[in-house]
């Protein structure tokens, strides 16, 4: 059987190719490409599946694993190994995917969802998620990053499945297992930069550019000369993951951070090459943006001037409600926790739409044309990765904010006008934190890491211990601990989340998308706050003592609280019906 090899190196003289097993690879001549510009191939006789190959550039005593390497057996710092994915033996043939809007996302660390930290051991949980009533799965980064466990944002191979989940046969297993059960699979994607650890994309040509200055140093190459290629790195590799792995959707990581001077952004290619995958697939995939810049264009129609992203992701509706449950105003919360701001967000998605941000020490965002641009391509979540493991000791909420505050936000998550995101463990206010770790095998490397996080929350006042990112007990203490849902306080609240997702699948009112009929009432001082959604009203007390919202309905369909009480002969009068008691939430019909 023959291989054929191939790779971008546009600044070489001459390549080879080497393959065999483990330390005995032999050398292959590889040609220039005529009809591609610094590439270079080689087809080799019995290279096939399971071989281990790497390239030699300019006959420096050094084999260098595959810019675009679907197996790294050894690590981030390895050769490479061939892998055929048409090997794989699917069984979702019937999957014809799952629409964004309407579903309920469940994101999730591999590395800490299951004691094992392996995409298999991560199969075995999916029926916790069927019956808790999650319509998609997403995964943090898979792409290959050095070291056993991170979260995966400084993967330096990013069309390889890190080995330690299992790599790429195991997310297939995934992949197939999740749809099996009718799951769908989101993905996320890091194009923005790449790990300083094990990246050796610099030895092959100009995959970065020192035009643009980022915090992980030279930005990656999408404008500068040599760009066609980079862009058709990150593109097929996006439809790599879609097409290959049966993957459903992506989410890009910190889209804000991409530097792209284009007429035609890499957001909006991707979105085109991906839309016209769509049709080979039978099935929809789909784009989440993860954006900073509160610019309503990432989700607009292409025709309109947009991007033409599904959706994205909006930390201002979660800053909102999170200051509004803790009370905590430091740092980017300082311009949130109000009533106002809350209501704002839930009809107006941005609350810095064009407003002063204090944290900024600027004006920031641009409004939504609620009238046009429906909810659904805004995600809505109270914990994700980030508003948790960017915390110094990666606490979540749970450990400040009592449950009932804790089931008022969840609550307001999933009935609001967007698409809700669970954090894993959160539908059972987990007790584990999620830290921030790293496994860098460089000491330098690993001891900056650690004594950066230690400045960095020296300066904002912090003034406790940090862990350590580089400690195994770090990861350790981030692992799920799966005895704690059948356990009380636990249980009650995995009863709470999975009666407001079903309550969400069975009311159209709650998945209805168009923002401009949503409507909000609040009393800044009780700090109560009323949203109706068509024939229901969400009626949610922030306060510490009773209050009396007005609301319009005859029953009470679920109460966090067994104390709230509906008066019918008073229901829709001003001020009168519901009582709800401090710290509870009612959804009325």
């Amino acid at each position: 059987m023959t291989t054929t090899f191939e790779v971008w190196a546009p600044g070489a003289e001459r390549v080879q190719v080497a393959t065999g097993n483990g330390a005995k690879l032999v050398r292959h001549a590889m040609r220039p490409v005529e009809e591609r510009p610094g590439r270079w191939r080689a087809e080799v006789a019995d290279a096939g599946h399971g071989t281990d190959y790497g390239f030699v550039l300019d006959d420096v005593d050094e084999v260098l694993p595959d810019p675009r390497s679907l197996w790294q057996p050894y690590g981030a710092h390895g050769v490479s190994r061939v892998y055929e994915h048409d090997r794989f033996a699917w069984t979702d043939q019937s999957w014809r995917g799952r629409p964004l809007r309407g579903s309920v996302l469940y994101e999730l660390h591999i590395g800490t969802f299951t004691p094992e930290g392996t995409l298999d051991a991560a199969i075995g949980k999916l029926d916790h998620l069927v019956s808790l009533g999650v319509d998609a799965v997403e995964l943090m980064p898979m792409a290959s990053f050095p070291g056993t466990q991170g979260w995966g944002y400084d993967g330096v191979h990013l069309w390889a499945v890190h080995e330690p989940y299992g790599g790429p046969d195991a997310l297939n297993r995934f992949v197939d297992a999740a749809h099996g059960r009718g799951l769908a699979v989101v993905l996320d994607v890091v194009y923005n930069h790449l790990g300083p650890s094990g990246n050796r994309l610099k030895s092959y040509g100009p995959y970065f550019t020192d035009f643009y200055a980022t915090p992980w140093g030279d930005a990656v190459n999408f404008d500068r000369a040599g760009a066609d290629e980079v862009r058709a790195f990150v593109v097929e590799n996006a439809l790599m993951w879609l097409r290959d792995h049966h993957v459903d959707g992506l989410r890009l990581d910190a889209v804000h951070a991409i530097a792209d001077n284009q007429a035609v952004h890499i957001l909006e290619e991707l979105a085109i090459a991906v839309d016209g995958l769509a049709a080979s697939l039978g099935r929809e995939p789909f784009l989440i943006a993860e954006s900073d810049l509160n610019d309503p264009r990432l989700v607009s129609a292409r025709e309109a001037g947009g991007y033409g992203l599904d959706a994205q992701w909006n930390d201002d509706f979660h800053h909102a409600l999170h200051a509004a449950l803790s009370g905590e105003r430091q740092g980017y919360y300082s311009d949130f926790g109000s009533m106002e701001t809350l209501a704002k967000a839930l009809t107006r998605v941005f609350v810095h739409d064009g407003t002063w941000s204090t944290f900024r020490g600027r004006h920031h965002g641009r409004p939504v044309d609620v009238h046009r641009i429906p909810g659904h391509r805004f995600l809505a979540y109270l914990q994700n990765h980030d508003q948790v493991g960017n915390r110094a000791v990666g606490d979540r909420i749970g450990a400040t904010v009592p449950a009932g505050l804790l089931k008022v936000g969840a609550a307001l998550v999933l009935t609001s006008p967007f698409t809700p995101m669970l954090f894993m463990g959160e539908e059972w206010a987990a007790g584990t934190p999620f830290c921030y770790f790293t496994d860098h095998v460089e000491p330098e490397l690993g001891r900056a890491i650690s004594e950066g996080r230690r400045r960095e929350f020296g300066r904002h006042g912090w003034a406790g211990e940090v862990p350590d990112p580089q400690a195994v007990d770090t990861y350790r203490r981030s692992i799920l601990d799966w005895a704690e849902p059948g356990k009380p306080p636990h249980r009650e609240m995995l009863e709470w989340h999975r009666s407001l997702i079903a309550l969400r699948h069975a009311w159209p009112d709650l998945t209805d998308p168009r923002l401009s009929e949503v409507d909000v009432a609040y009393d800044e001082e009780a700090r109560w706050l009323v949203v109706r959604r068509g024939r229901l009203t969400v009626a949610a007390n922030l306060g510490t003592g009773a209050a009396r919202p007005p609301v319009t309905g005859t029953r009470v369909i679920l109460a966090s609280d067994p104390a709230v009480h509906l008066d019918r002969s008073g229901a829709g009068a001003a001020g009168a019906g519901l009582t709800l008691p401090g710290a509870s939430v009612a959804i009325v019909a």
